[in-house]
């Protein structure tokens, strides 16, 4: 999708699956020719772009693998997702299918979408885009219309596009919201992002046969600003600007041990005890989305891996937590571990031992299994590289993994 004219280079992940057989509700493979001939700059609003592609693929955690290589990338991210979404019965939770993807296989075959939204959470505000141009069986479409659509993807994430209903009987949808903006681009035309998402929905709902009812997305959102957000936690576009210090004290509610590191004052106030106060009165999405706009300031005023940037990566870990996310937790202390291991902080230094043992410590509080084994092969590398200062740590964690492993199989020990 095009957004403001960028310098650095983007990268755009092409992601279009359907079920192989009857159980195909869109031809989601059917618009990647038509992107494949736009312009890869087109895809991602940048002079230049990395092109991805993932026709009809088999397994979520290949998916999930060349997902996360994505959200790694350090220019802008646009992530174009065609196919169809079901609900598991047992959990609630919507999935994307994918290539083997049947009823009866749903939770492990399928692409579980809040493991998408997990990963688009590491994402610095203002720096992705997702474009969509779904269909949903009738149970999905029923909680998707009930509710505000689409599951939430992240902060400072610009959404686009459409989901559908289920198509008649033996009939086959088209992804004609994506096969009208190639069109578009193929033209040579670059309209902004806003006015390409009304010309393709006025285009496509003005044609013959067009589906009636379906869940439109526009939202847009400029870097380091996020709706919603209190005035004073958000750092300025330009000038300069504080850098964090832990809170005096440990906040009540916090537990020992789980305190964020410390960073040092250079000027001016500092955020972070705001931010904590808006957690700990419950407004963890106005909090999770001021430290992520200060992250976005310290990587542009200190530089990626930088210790500021650093902090208030392990700020939005421990916010995580409080929010009662472990997944997410999780993520993000691994995310923080790997910074300072990059930054050739050593594998005994406390600061890395802490952010792997509080990602293991989040780990051990997931309830979904499905989650829990789609985090343990990075935490488990983690964990040879840090072993930390409790013995059997590793072990612990792959013992944990089994049982997972076992319940899922249905097998007893």
């Amino acid at each position: 999708m095009v957004i403001d004219r960028e310098d650095t280079a983007g990268t755009a992940l092409l992601l279009a699956a359907a079920p192989v057989g009857k159980g195909r509700l869109i031809d989601a493979v059917g618009v990647l020719p038509a992107l494949a001939a736009v312009p890869p700059g087109a895809l991602t609003g940048t002079d230049a772009a990395t092109l991805v592609e993932l026709a009809d693929p088999l397994d979520p955690q290949a998916v999930l693998t060349r997902l996360r290589a994505a959200v790694a990338t350090p220019g802008p991210l646009s992530l174009y997702v065609t196919g169809q979404l079901h609900l598991d019965h047992r959990q609630q939770l919507v999935h994307l299918a994918l290539a083997r993807t049947s009823p009866s296989t749903l939770r492990y075959t399928a692409l579980p979408w809040h493991w998408i939204a997990g990963e688009l959470r590491l994402r610095r505000p203002g720096t992705t885009t997702v474009v969509v141009d779904l269909v949903a069986d009738d149970q999905a479409w029923r909680r998707l219309a009930a509710g505000p659509g689409l599951p939430a993807l992240c902060h400072g994430a610009r959404v686009y596009g459409r989901v559908v209903p289920p198509p008649p009987r033996r009939a086959i949808a088209s992804p004609d919201y994506l096969k009208a903006c190639a069109a578009i681009w193929r033209s040579g035309a670059r309209p902004s992002l806003a006015a390409l998402h009304e010309q393709v929905v006025a285009q496509i709902s003005a044609e013959p046969g067009a589906t009636l009812g379906a869940l439109v997305f526009a939202a847009d959102f400029p870097p380091a600003q996020v709706p919603g957000q209190a005035p004073g936690l958000v750092p300025p576009l330009s000038g300069p600007a504080p850098a964090p210090v832990p809170a005096p004290g440990e906040p009540s509610g916090r537990s020992a041990g789980t305190a964020v590191p410390p960073a040092r004052q250079e000027t001016g106030a500092d955020p972070l005890p705001a931010v904590l106060a808006a957690a700990e009165s419950g407004r963890h999405d106005e909090a999770a989305a001021a430290a992520a706009a200060w992250e976005q300031h310290a990587h542009r005023t200190h530089g990626s891996g930088s210790p500021q940037a650093i902090h208030w990566l392990e700020v939005r870990a421990d916010l995580a937590r409080l929010a009662g996310d472990p997944a997410a937790s999780c993520r993000l202390w691994m995310v923080a571990a790997e910074a300072r291991l990059t930054r050739r902080q050593t594998s005994d230094d406390p600061e890395v031992e802490g952010a792997v043992d509080r990602a293991h410590h989040q780990w051990e509080q997931l309830r979904d299994a499905d989650t829990a084994r789609a985090l343990a092969p990075a935490l488990i590398a983690l964990r040879r590289r840090v072993p930390g200062r409790q013995r059997g740590a590793l072990q612990v964690l792959q013992r944990r993994l089994e049982r997972w492993h076992d319940s899922s199989e249905g097998v007893t020990r």
